[in-house]
């Protein structure tokens, strides 16, 4: 069974059986109270848990509704993005492919649920579907070829960005433009994808109000997942829980002529396959 975290009303949860359908299993109860109910302590013991998740009856789990479920990573130590990092999206933003990772810092107090409210605060905000690493066993300096062993899942995120705040002075304030209140819904769970062979070429895309704004596969990635890690952790120590958000693919509102930006009443609809989908309301 793959192992599914999810974070409900504060306690760690195994996703159990069909995800269109979820069911819940707590992850302390299910222990016997060896692992933690704090979903923040889940991240260093992920190997434990994929060994119990690997025993488990989903027909004893309760129904759960995603609507119900918080942050899978409510506080995570450290949370980064990476920019300009699918050849597609370079191509439309008008810039050229980066040679390294263009890594910024996300603000923590910007984290929103599966199913949060994005509140509209500028006529420039902006849709940004990501596939979100989870840190699971964090260091230094860590191998390429060895990088998937300390990620412990993947979520399905919205990179929402304030293009205004953003592109306000020179230099642009990434970090800030994309960090207001709710701007970085993830989820709905976090997925282990060890025993997943598509793990680096997974389809990913949004719509807003039904319509298809961004559809591509994560090996149009000019920096993968093995190589984001090991290439940040040669800089920062990274730590069980670390939220790290890969970039955007081709279709960005700001990207589009004429550009579109959300307005109050949109709906915000972000799927990640073989991870699960995120649906955010604009307000």
């Amino acid at each position: 069974m793959t192992l599914r975290l999810a974070n409900l009303k504060g306690r760690a949860q195994f996703i159990v059986g069909d995800i269109a359908s979820p069911r819940a299993i707590d992850v302390a109860t299910a222990s016997n109270n060896s692992l933690s109910a704090d979903p923040m302590q889940c991240f260093a013991h992920w190997d434990t848990l994929k060994k119990l998740a690997a025993t488990l009856d989903a027909s004893t789990g309760a129904p759960v509704a995603i609507a119900d479920l918080s942050c899978p990573v409510p506080n995570p130590r450290q949370m980064f993005a990476v920019g300009l990092n699918y050849r597609k999206h370079a191509a439309e933003m008008g810039s050229p492919l980066p040679p390294l990772p263009l890594v910024f810092a996300k603000f923590q107090s910007s984290l929103n649920t599966p199913t949060g409210n994005i509140e509209i605060l500028s006529d420039t905000v902006d849709y940004e579907s990501e596939l979100v690493i989870i840190v699971g066993k964090g260091g230094r300096h860590i191998d390429e070829a060895a990088a998937w062993d300390h990620v412990a899942g993947l979520c399905a995120g919205q990179d929402v960005s304030d293009r205004g705040l953003q592109y306000m002075g020179t230099p642009p304030q990434f970090s800030l433009g994309k960090s207001r209140v709710g701007y970085s819904p993830i989820g709905p769970w976090v997925t282990d994808m060890s025993n997943n062979d598509k793990r680096d070429n997974l389809q990913l895309g949004c719509t807003v109000n039904g319509e298809q704004r961004q559809d591509t596969h994560t090996s149009d990635m000019i920096f993968g997942i093995a190589h984001i890690v090991a290439y940040m952790s040669t800089i920062v120590e990274l730590f069980p829980g670390d939220v790290i958000y890969t970039g955007s693919p081709f279709g960005v509102g700001h990207g589009r002529k004429p550009q579109v930006y959300l307005k109050p009443g949109d709906v915000v609809v972000t799927t990640l396959e073989g991870v699960g989908t995120i649906t955010n309301r604009c307000i």
